[in-house]
């Protein structure tokens, strides 16, 4: 899997890429939990969001968040972060500009960032959120949403609660033209142990329904 460098708001940013299955694939960009508690694009969750785009052949990113790992710069409180979403979307489709659409996802800190660039940018169709915290950040920017999603929350999630979230999607669903979907993963915490497999199963058959089903590639290492 090539690691990438890229150039964002405030200097290098570092990245993992895999390369879709022909030129005009679709892209892909996943975000990590937050940067100050531990939060790296080598997230378990964040990494098998990433394997789930690039076994259907999307061309998919996911990189460090300004401060992270060789990423330049400092934790900028969501402002900067939300920057670095968007250059590295920037970088994708320069590198990439035969890509018919876009999806984006995140995790946690990351499913916030993740439906901020959602609003700001017309060519994302779709995205998958897992333990978007409804309950520590405001998403009241989601006026309208512009595209359907899923959304993932463990029932035992001790960060963020499971009603804020279905708070969040039942507001979400009052709105005309698209769907998102809720999934709980019964008995799940906020990192998911012991349920990956659950989760990336969730998000499978959610991609199957949007995307049609379709042969799945060797997941990439790294």
């Amino acid at each position: 899997m090539p690691e990438v460098i890229f150039n964002g708001p405030e200097g290098r940013l570092e990245g993992r890429l895999q390369p879709g299955r022909s030129p005009n694939a679709p892209i892909a960009l996943v975000l990590h939990p937050h940067p100050q508690y531990g939060g790296t694009m080598n997230n378990k969750i964040v990494y098998h969001l990433f394997q789930t785009f690039a076994r259907r052949g999307f061309t998919t990113l996911r990189f460090n968040f300004r401060g992270v790992g060789r990423s330049e710069g400092h934790y900028d409180n969501g402002v900067g972060e939300l920057s670095d979403a968007a250059a590295a979307l920037d970088w994708l489709q320069s590198h990439y500009p035969d890509a018919p659409f876009a999806w984006i996802g995140g995790f946690s800190f990351g499913a916030w960032i993740a439906m901020q660039v959602l609003m700001r940018r017309p060519e994302i169709h779709g995205f998958v959120c897992v333990a978007p915290p409804a309950n520590k950040y405001d998403f009241s920017f989601l006026a309208p949403c512009p595209s359907s999603g899923l959304m993932v929350q463990g029932t035992r999630d001790e960060i963020v609660t499971p009603s804020s979230v279905e708070k969040l999607v039942e507001k979400l669903r009052q709105q005309k033209r698209i769907t998102v979907d809720l999934e709980f993963v019964e008995g799940a915490d906020h990192f998911f142990h012991g349920k990956i497999d659950e989760l990336v199963g969730i998000v499978d058959r959610y991609l199957d329904q949007r995307l049609g089903a379709q042969p799945k590639l060797t997941a990439a290492k790294g």
